[in-house]
């Protein structure tokens, strides 16, 4: 029979303790910043909200639907991360399972694909790139620079290897195709590694705002990050798509807190849908036989 220690009660107390300390410290800001955005500009200025709305309205997120610039950075948002994660996941699938079988100079493609994590030609090699290869002001220059990524890549390799050999001989016995015995064994099996390294690339593209600013000639065409990044950090209200009237009517603070609760809510809706394999895809993946 197992018994607990005073010292292993005393790790769980303390445990538990710092994961509700971890978790509140994550909740807390976005539960502030969504009564912000419900609050009013009298309210706001006195510095009177916290965690509950006080002088509830929702102007705030209706300037923000009504706001071209924040839809138009909304619709890039989503195309570049339903485009990148899906050729991402493309590229890493194919890769994966060809680097989790054993053939001549399979690890030294390993240690090429290691050797980028490690090393990148520099910012300014990677602008000129793209340049020159007539991506500039266009979707395809936020999607390919990131579509493969090596420490993605050594999590499906490692996942596929946990796939039993006999299956596959299985199949081969039975006369399958390689791409069959992908797509009928390997994807379904391997669905929790699957949806973590889509989770890891959805998120990226989504959060992703310096090629934004840096590939994007203009501002129309920046994804919802870099549109939040010019509105908030450098405070450019231009990009806004309001008249003075309306953002003296209204109090700024409210805007951009409405406007960064929207543009997180599509991960906070997608996220449970994807946890439940979230834990058994990291640890799978992680471990080398």
């Amino acid at each position: 029979m197992y018994h607990k220690t005073t010292g292993y009660r005393v790790f769980s107390y303390f445990n538990y303790a710092f994961m509700i300390l971890a978790g509140l410290a994550c909740f807390l800001p976005l539960l502030h910043l969504l009564a912000q955005s419900l609050s009013s500009k009298a309210a706001i200025s006195g510095n009177m909200v916290s965690f509950w709305p006080v002088g509830f309205n929702v102007d705030a997120y209706i300037k923000t639907f009504n706001n071209s610039n924040f839809n138009g950075a909304m619709l890039t948002s989503i195309t570049r991360t339903v485009l990148g994660t899906t050729i991402s996941m493309f590229i890493l699938i194919c890769a994966g399972y060809a680097l989790s079988k054993e053939f001549r100079g399979r690890n030294v493609l390993m240690w090429f694909f290691i050797f980028t994590m490690l090393f990148s030609g520099g910012l300014i090699p990677s602008y000129i790139l793209i340049t020159a290869l007539g991506l500039k002001d266009t979707i395809w220059a936020l999607v390919l620079p990131g579509a493969f990524g090596a420490y993605n890549l050594i999590l499906l390799v490692n996942f596929f290897k946990t796939i039993p050999k006999a299956l596959e001989e299985a199949a081969f016995i039975d006369g399958a195709s390689f791409f069959v015995i992908l797509s009928k064994i390997y994807l379904p099996l391997s669905l929790p590694g699957i949806a973590t390294v889509s989770l890891f690339i959805m998120v990226g593209h989504w959060n992703s705002w310096f090629d934004g600013i840096l590939y994007m000639s203009d501002a129309s065409k920046y994804p919802l990050a870099s549109f939040l990044q010019t509105v908030v950090v450098q405070s450019n209200m231009q990009n806004m798509a309001m008249s003075q009237s309306e953002v003296a009517a209204m109090s700024e603070q409210s805007i951009k807190a409405a406007q960064i609760f929207v543009s997180t809510l599509p991960i906070i809706l997608v996220y449970p849908f994807l946890q439940r394999y979230f834990v058994k895809g990291i640890v799978l993946g992680a471990v080398k036989e």
